[in-house]
């Protein structure tokens, strides 16, 4: 995600970017509400949290499966759209469920999440790789401590500790968010480049124009 905003924020055309940063911002600012609201509220912060992610992911698959196509690498984009969907509804239904369900799914989901999104990361190149490899030892590291945490004193503890954890995390999604809409608001601002005249293919601008040709 974090990857998928700096790329946006730079290649945005300013039309796109004019649309799209208020969106960004409004959801960085939700996220980041969700996140601390969860994190201190012990009565209803996981069914919060997972009510939040829930929506989220079924909002986010809805919109890929819509734009998707009917070529090959669109089917794929569908299928995960529609996977992401189905995750999202599972969660908010159980959000909706009173009681501990929504501390249990943060203490098995949050762990895999995390695990996921740090092999994505391992399989790219760069800076993504190492911040991948970092993030692959944290989620380990984070992953032992709640299974030690569950054993060796209660699982209640462990299920706020995932609860802790994801709030983080959701955090960090809508600092991301709102850091991308200021460079895609700055996108906006930038004059859209000239229109080229029919059948100029810009091969002679270089050269002062199509008239240094004649």
């Amino acid at each position: 995600m974090v990857g998928t905003a700096a790329t946006t924020t730079v290649q945005a055309d300013p039309e796109v970017a004019r649309r799209a940063w208020p969106r960004w911002l409004a959801l960085g600012g939700a996220l980041l509400v969700v996140a601390v609201v969860s994190a201190f509220w012990d009565a209803g912060g996981a069914r919060l949290l997972l009510g939040a992610l829930g929506l989220f992911g079924a909002v986010r698959g809805a919109v890929l499966v819509a734009g998707a196509g009917s070529d090959g690498l669109d089917r794929r984009v569908r299928g995960l759209g529609a996977g992401t969907a189905a995750a999202g509804v599972v969660a908010l239904a159980a959000a909706a469920v009173p009681g501990t369900l929504a501390g249990w799914v943060l203490l098995v989901g949050t762990p895999l999440g995390l695990l996921a999104a740090s092999l994505r990361l391992v399989s790219r190149d760069g800076v993504a790789r190492r911040g991948g490899l970092v993030a692959l030892v944290w989620s380990v590291l984070v992953t032992a401590l709640l299974v030690v945490t569950g054993l060796a004193t209660d699982w209640d503890r462990a299920r706020d500790g995932a609860t802790l954890v994801a709030a983080l995390g959701v955090g960090v999604l809508g600092i991301v968010l709102m850091t991308g809409s200021a460079g895609l608001r700055v996108a906006a601002a930038r004059p859209a480049p000239p229109a080229q005249a029919a059948g100029c293919a810009g091969c002679a601008c270089s050269g002062g124009g199509c008239g240094a040709l004649g």
